[in-house]
């Protein structure tokens, strides 16, 4: 058997949304720059994929602006807010996806803005009330927090951080690609400045995302050299990457419901299986708590074993994928930054299994079982 339980890193794409991208990589082929018919056709598809999206949000389709991905959504939201505001400040934390700190960290060191992090709990959970602090200290400033943590699943509370955000006049940009399709998303309610999204995380393709850029903030553009995307992203639109996104996000929000019963189901199947088989196993952040964490994901914490470093090789030997940490990291050999703020002392094993709609219990049991006899084998040797 072969189970896949990184879904965090990348899902399976949909059979529905495979054929919905195959005419447009077959037969309506054109440039939707051109002005001639076949590439009207592919324009319109493609406005007609905007307007799905923001239909979806609640947003109007001029707020939906496609990218290559999240990475590509995080800089310009980041770079370009800052650059036309004239932002002086920028609020993070130090478990934020690489896309963000990076960015952030980069900006810092050319001397743009100035970095600060908010204080976290001992489960990774943001500091509500030195977040104000910040805000009150720091005027003119960008916050960049992720709707959910890629690694230990950590929920953040949109709608408090909006209305902090909105109180003190600041830009509040979100990277919401782990928590895209899984959760509604009601931009006419949360007070968010901008999110990102990667298709490649709710069972679309990889190479296409989009980001929200509310009408009332709107940013300049980071990439130059053409007029697509409203003047906001220069550069050929990846049409059937456009347009398997759209049908992936609504197919997502179609079965919101039963997916996340079912996917909360089979984690709450797994903890349950791992408490009672591997002694001291506990979970990272508060993966473990189903209200306040990502439902798709699970950071399991494994006891002390000079053999933990073999973990993930050990598993794909077994035919298991998972993951050790950041879903863009798992082939590098540092570890989890996450786990590193987290958790700086720590010489216990660390594996991030993530789940989707396609998951089976029966699978379930097969990880567990096969995790446990590492596990006895490491303890024994």
């Amino acid at each position: 058997m072969r189970v896949y339980l990184d879904n965090a890193a990348t899902t399976p794409l949909d059979p529905e949304v495979f054929e919905t991208m195959k005419p447009f990589m077959l037969e309506d082929f054109g440039n939707p720059s051109s002005t001639h018919a076949h590439g009207r056709k592919v324009r319109a598809a493609i406005e007609s994929a905007r307007k799905k999206v923001a239909e979806l949000l609640n947003c109007t389709p001029g707020e939906i602006i496609f990218t290559s991905g999240g990475t590509e959504a995080d800089n310009t939201l980041i770079r370009c807010s800052i650059n036309t505001y004239q932002l002086e400040h920028a609020i993070s934390t130090p478990i934020e996806h690489h896309a963000v700190t990076h960015t952030l960290e980069t900006l810092e060191k050319e001397g743009k803005i100035k970095l600060h992090f908010v204080k976290l709990d001992e489960k990774g959970h943001v500091d509500y009330i030195h977040l104000e602090e910040l805000l009150k200290a720091h005027p003119k400033a960008i916050v960049s927090l992720m709707h959910a943590n890629n690694e230990i699943g950590n929920i953040l509370d949109l709608e408090k951080v909006g209305e902090l955000c909105n109180r003190y006049k600041a830009y509040f940009q979100s990277d919401t690609v782990q928590t895209m399709g899984h959760y509604r998303h009601d931009m006419k309610k949360l007070k968010v400045h901008g999110l990102t999204a990667a298709a490649h995380k709710f069972h679309g393709p990889k190479g296409v995302g989009f980001m929200y850029i509310n009408k009332d903030k709107k940013i300049h553009q980071l990439i130059h050299g053409g007029a697509q995307e409203r003047n906001m992203r220069g550069g050929t639109e990846n049409v059937y990457g456009i347009i398997g996104l759209a049908k992936a996000l609504e197919i997502c929000y179609r079965e919101m419901e039963e997916h996340e019963s079912q996917i909360k189901k089979l984690k709450s199947y797994m903890i349950e299986k791992l408490r009672t088989s591997i002694p001291g196993v506990d979970f990272h952040g508060d993966s473990a708590n189903l209200e306040r964490s990502l439902y798709t994901v699970l950071n399991v914490c494994l006891p002390e074993s000079e053999e933990n470093e073999m973990l993930l090789f050990n598993l794909d030997m077994q035919g298991i994928s998972a993951s050790g940490g950041s879903a863009c990291s798992s082939g590098a050999s540092t570890g989890s930054h996450v786990l590193g703020a987290l958790y700086p002392e720590s010489k216990r094993g660390a594996i991030r299994f993530s789940f989707s709609k396609y998951n089976t219990p029966e699978e379930i049991d097969f990880v567990v079982n096969k995790l446990t006899e590492i596990c006895r084998a490491t303890v024994n040797s």
